[in-house]
C-alpha cells in the first residue's frame, strides 16, 4: 500500500466516513490514478477536471455517480493534497440529479409478490422485513435476533445509513412471520445469516437476488431493485395518511427534503381520486330555475 492511500484512508476513518463510503471514495480515486497512469498529487485541478467530464460525456455516467467522484476528489485534494477548498469547488462541481420517481409496488403485487414469489420462508420472511420496517438493504441484512423488541413492536436499525441508529415497525404480521421462521431455523445472533456460515450476516448480493427471484415467480413488472420495498413502505405510510415527519423518522432521513421526495401519486392511486368537479351538483341548480 503506497503511503499517499494509506494517508487517504486514516483520513476518511478520522472523519467517520462510513466503511461503503470510504471504499466507494478509494475506488474513484485509484481509477482516476489508473486513468492518468500518475499518482493523483501530480494532477492539477484542471486534469481532474478534465476527467469528470470525461465521465459524463464519453463514459455516460448518471449525476449521482459523478457527484460521488466530486466528493471523493474534494476530500482526497483538501485532506491528503491540502489543496484550497474554495478552488476545488470550482474545478470540481455537482452535477444536477434529474428527478426519477421512485418506483412504487400496489398492496396487490406485495400480495403476490410474498405469496406466490417467495417459495422459501427465508425468503418470505426477509422481504417481509425489508418492506414492512422500511428498511435498507444492508440494514436488513445486518439485523440480529436482539434488534427485534416484540413487546414494543419495534425493530432496532444498529448504525443504519450515517452510522445512525433508529427504531422502526415490528407489525403483528411481520412479527407472526419472523417466528414461523425462527422456529424454523432457531437463530442465535444474525436474524439472516450467510447461507455456508451462520457467524456472519448475509450479503447484500445474496438478499437482492432472494428480490428478484421472487418478483420473477410472481410475474411481476421489475420496479428497480429491492431499494422498491422501502419506496412502497414510506408511499403506503403517507397515502395512509401519516404524519410526514413519523415517515422521515422511521426511514431516518436527515433531511425532510428527502422524505418529502415520496409525496407523489401513484398512478393506481391517481385513479381513485375524484375531481372535485364531481362534487357539483348541477342538478339541484336546475330544479331551482323551473
Amino acid at each position: 500500500m503506497t503511503t499517499l492511500r494509506q494517508q487517504y484512508i486514516e483520513e476518511l476513518v478520522l472523519r467517520g466516513l462510513a466503511e461503503r463510503t470510504q471504499e466507494a471514495y478509494i475506488h474513484q480515486v485509484y481509477h482516476l490514478t489508473k486513468y492518468y497512469r500518475r499518482s493523483p498529487d501530480t494532477l492539477t485541478e484542471e486534469e481532474v477536471h478534465a476527467y469528470l467530464v470525461h465521465l459524463a460525456m464519453e463514459r455516460k455516467w448518471a449525476a449521482s455517480s459523478i457527484n460521488q467522484a466530486v466528493n471523493a476528489f474534494r476530500f482526497f485534494y483538501q485532506h491528503v493534497a491540502h489543496r484550497d477548498l474554495v478552488k476545488l469547488r470550482q474545478a470540481f462541481p455537482f452535477g444536477r440529479k434529474s428527478v426519477v420517481r421512485a418506483q412504487v409496488f400496489s398492496v396487490e403485487q406485495l400480495e403476490q409478490l410474498f405469496m406466490v414469489g417467495c417459495v422459501q420462508p427465508r425468503d418470505r420472511a426477509f422481504l417481509m422485513t425489508v418492506y414492512g420496517g422500511g428498511l435498507r438493504l444492508n440494514e436488513a441484512c445486518h439485523l440480529r435476533v436482539k434488534d427485534l423488541q416484540s413487546s414494543r413492536h419495534q425493530i432496532r436499525v444498529v448504525q443504519g445509513k450515517g452510522r445512525k441508529d433508529r427504531y422502526t415497525l415490528l407489525s403483528p404480521r411481520l412479527l407472526a412471520e419472523l417466528r414461523r421462521y425462527w422456529q424454523l431455523y432457531r437463530l442465535k445472533d444474525w436474524l439472516f445469516p450467510a447461507h455456508h456460515d451462520v457467524q456472519q450476516p448475509m450479503i447484500d448480493a445474496t438478499g437482492q437476488r432472494i428480490f428478484y427471484r421472487a418478483v420473477q415467480r410472481a410475474g411481476l413488472p421489475r420496479q428497480g431493485g429491492i431499494h422498491s420495498l422501502r419506496h412502497s413502505f414510506a408511499t403506503h405510510l403517507l397515502e395512509s395518511g401519516v404524519e410526514i415527519t413519523v415517515v422521515q423518522r422511521l426511514l431516518g432521513h436527515t433531511s425532510l427534503n428527502t422524505t418529502a421526495g415520496y409525496l407523489h401519486v401513484r398512478q393506481e392511486r391517481l385513479g381513485q381520486i375524484k375531481s372535485p368537479l364531481q362534487l357539483l351538483d348541477f342538478n339541484r341548480v336546475a330544479g331551482k330555475q323551473r
